[in-house]
């Protein structure tokens, strides 16, 4: 069961990362570096959000359960 979880977190975090990098390279984040210097928040979030998760995904699945 806990490899399941995992393996769903894992799944999540990847979406996010990839929804962070398409955030990144929209029209309203190049502009906001042209004016800012630094890409929207949303962007960032996603992608630092979708890193932590996929690690917490991938370490929980390697850690997997313990047998008795």
């Amino acid at each position: 069961m806990i490899k399941g979880i995992s393996i769903a977190i894992l799944a999540g975090g990847i979406i996010l990362l990839i929804l962070g990098v398409n955030a990144y390279n929209s029209s309203s984040s190049d502009i906001s570096r042209f004016f800012t210097g630094s890409a929207t928040d949303k962007s960032v979030w996603l992608l630092v959000g979708g890193a932590v998760t996929t690690v917490l995904g991938l370490v929980g699945f390697l850690r997997g359960e313990k047998k008795a």
